[in-house]
């Protein structure tokens, strides 16, 4: 089974072509060009450089969010249209999950963390059980102490994703806590694909008209709306 997987959830546009065994290709572009630049002519260049024509995947897997409010718009529009053209069904894969699922590690829980601003990063926290891949929490959008906190409970850890940078002074200061390896610590689409083939039902599979992005929250813009329409509101008491 061959599954085509995208994300453009963060600052890097990946794609992948997998199976069950292994990553066929992937291309990761972390650098100049915009996802709605970059993404395509990823697709194009990889099914080019592997003589595998984008029609024979047998499904899509999609990086369905949270993240980038820009980036999740063009992954789920991309996979969107190409469901469409090559009349494929569609695997959601929470972005969290797959971030984590770049990590294995017995030993210790996993936690990724993704910038969110506010100070506050998006997360979950996972573990393997006896080689199976667990959540542990729900996704959530929360303040950078209060999972600093809420982690400290199961002793060591391993951290991941954009919201290390951010906060790597308060994550390194407990002995516990462990930081991922560069090449292991973004959104990869190969990890997407693999998730998608190990973790996501035949039937949790979407048509593109289901397909829809996870955002957690409002975006900035629908924030400073309801700001805006409540203080309206309270000066016209």
């Amino acid at each position: 089974m061959h599954i085509l997987a995208i994300d453009t959830t963060g600052m890097a546009a990946s794609v992948a072509l997998v199976t069950e065994e292994k990553t066929v290709g992937a291309f990761t572009l972390n650098h100049e060009m915009t996802h709605s630049q970059s993404i395509m002519p990823l697709l194009e260049k990889m099914s080019e450089m592997l003589g595998f024509p984008l029609e024979q995947v047998d499904g899509i897997a999609c990086s369905a969010g949270p993240g980038s409010f820009t980036g999740l718009r063009i992954g789920a529009a991309t996979t969107k249209g190409l469901a469409y053209a090559l009349q494929k069904k569609i695997a959601a894969v929470p972005t969290l999950d797959a971030l984590a699922y770049n990590v294995f590690e017995a030993n210790a829980v996993i936690v990724p963390v993704m910038d969110a601003r506010r100070n506050q990063v998006y997360t979950a926290t996972y573990r393997w059980e006896n080689e199976v891949f667990c959540r542990l929490t729900e996704h959530m959008a929360e303040d950078m102490q209060t999972v600093l906190a809420r982690v400290s409970v199961y002793g060591r850890a391993v951290f991941l994703g954009d919201g290390v940078s951010v906060h790597r002074e308060a994550i390194v200061q407990n002995a516990n806590f462990m930081l991922a390896p560069p090449h292991l610590n973004r959104q990869r689409a190969e990890a997407v694909g693999a998730y998608a083939l190990a973790m996501v039902a035949e039937a949790d599979w979407q048509t593109a008209d289901a397909f829809m992005p996870v955002y957690l929250r409002p975006s900035q813009a629908e924030r400073e709306a309801a700001e805006r329409a409540e203080a309206a509101g309270g000066a016209n008491k």
